[in-house]
């Protein structure tokens, strides 16, 4: 199955997937016919893109990492146009005995590497694309180069002492998007809830450290 947003390109996969022996029992176009689409025809891989409508950020890939929650059976080969370490990361880590795969799409143009990626994750086997490997060792080394830069203003604010109330008032957003904000944070630090740490200190001294 095929779930990626631009019909072009959309058409393209299908028609590449189906000259190298593929069945395509579905090709849509957002998550949430993904979703719809793979309880349908319970399909043995599904190739989909990580930005799709309606925000055109993560959507595909949270969707898959969803599906493989519910379905650690399906074997899945997301396509980006970059590498959206959180998820990739929780994708990666989902792998059951089913096979799992990140390529960036510039690779799709090379039908080989491309078709072999296809048939490898149907097998069971796991395909990761180089760049996503540096970029995840990367993030490993430093952890702040998960948070995006929004992210990062929001931390470099907290380092200095301000409030929520404070950062919402520089930002010019509101308290609850700084809150949002601030938990996304903590969760890409590895930060989880605990009665003997102080979450929000322990971030601003990785923010310093970094």
């Amino acid at each position: 199955m095929v779930a990626e947003d631009a019909v072009l390109l959309r058409a393209g996969l299908v028609g590449l997937l189906e000259r190298f022996g593929h069945t395509v029992v579905a090709a849509v176009g957002d998550a949430t016919a993904l979703a719809a689409a793979v309880a349908t025809h319970e399909p043995d891989i599904v190739v989909a893109d990580v930005r799709m409508p309606p925000g055109f950020t993560d959507e595909g890939l949270r969707a898959v990492v969803a599906l493989r929650a519910s379905r650690p059976s399906l074997a899945v080969l997301v396509l980006s146009q970059y590498v959206e370490q959180t998820y990739a990361t929780e994708l990666l880590d989902s792998q059951r005995g089913a096979g799992v795969g990140y390529l960036l799409k510039d690779r799709v143009g090379q039908v080989t590497q491309f078709i072999d990626a296809v048939n490898q994750v149907a097998a069971g086997g796991t395909v990761v694309d180089p760049e996503v490997v540096l970029q995840l060792l990367s993030r490993r080394r430093d952890p702040l180069r998960r948070l995006t830069a929004r992210e990062r203003e929001v931390l470099a604010l907290a380092a200095e002492g301000r409030s929520n109330t404070a950062i919402a008032r520089t930002l010019v957003v509101s308290e609850a998007a700084i809150a949002k904000h601030i938990g996304s944070i903590l969760a890409k630090l590895d930060l989880p809830p605990a009665d003997d740490d102080h979450r929000r200190v322990l971030a601003v001294l990785a923010y310093l450290r970094g």
